[in-house]
């Protein structure tokens, strides 16, 4: 009998925003595996997964989730990871990995999956979509993605900042991840690009330490590492203008 591995996206913190499927996935699982650092302290993914299933299911499993220089660090990490969940897969029929946001944007869960298919014959790996930050951002902001014709851009910045400013030279809306530690690299770039009146931060979304601000008032010192960020176009045109 194979076995189901489903990485189900919980969002970005608000238990409220876990969509129905989601949680009937959560709860059908045999187990639920939360992504966990080397510190056991709990994460947002756990947090949310709480509201809605016992604790008793949650199994907690270790990630190199702040590695990003130490690559043979960052893959032993992986390794023992997947070694983890594929007992746990060999043990249960149906396990779901429980991560933040979506399983398919900039997630651990794609190389969990990666790993397991190598480790668990006949695996059948499934995705439950999630809400993104950008989502909620906008909700939370008033802030609009896109209209009309306007592309949107995602960018890490991890990355550097130089895939930011090229992203910022284009048309459209500008959304930026991870740059807590750039803080002042992106307030710069923002700056220089003529976006940064229209362009509203925020972190811990939906979590009671939220903080959602206009981006004009980042001094540039670091801010959270979950950072979002979204820089709209100039709008012109009134309505439709961008149709």
């Amino acid at each position: 009998m194979s076995s189901r591995l489903v990485g189900v996206g919980v969002g970005p913190g608000d238990p409220e925003l876990v969509t129905v499927k989601g949680v009937n996935a959560l709860r059908a699982a045999d187990v639920v595996v939360v992504p966990v650092m080397d510190t056991m302290e709990r994460g947002r993914a756990e947090a949310t997964v709480l509201h809605h299933v016992s604790g008793e299911k949650i199994v907690r499993v270790v990630f190199a989730l702040n590695e990003r220089t130490d690559r043979a660090r960052r893959e032993a990490a992986w390794d023992a990871a997947g070694a983890r969940v594929a007992e746990l897969l060999r043990e249960h029929a149906y396990v779901a990995f429980a991560t933040i946001g979506d399983p398919n944007v900039y997630s651990t869960f794609t190389y969990l999956a990666q790993t397991l298919t190598a480790l668990v014959p006949e695996l059948v790996v499934e995705t439950v979509p999630g809400i993104t930050a950008m989502q909620d951002l906008a909700a939370r902001s008033g802030a609009v993605l896109t209209e009309g014709t306007e592309p949107l851009t995602l960018v890490p910045v991890t990355a550097g900042a130089a895939a930011l400013k090229e992203a910022l030279a284009g048309p459209g809306t500008v959304v930026a991840y991870k740059f807590g530690r750039h803080a002042a690299e992106v307030v710069r770039a923002l700056r220089e690009s003529g976006r940064l009146e229209d362009a509203v931060w925020g972190s811990a979304l939906g979590l009671p330490e939220e903080s959602v601000r206009p981006a004009a008032e980042l001094d540039g010192d670091a801010l959270p590492y979950l950072s979002t960020l979204i820089a709209p176009p100039r709008r012109e045109g009134g309505r439709g203008g961008k149709l």
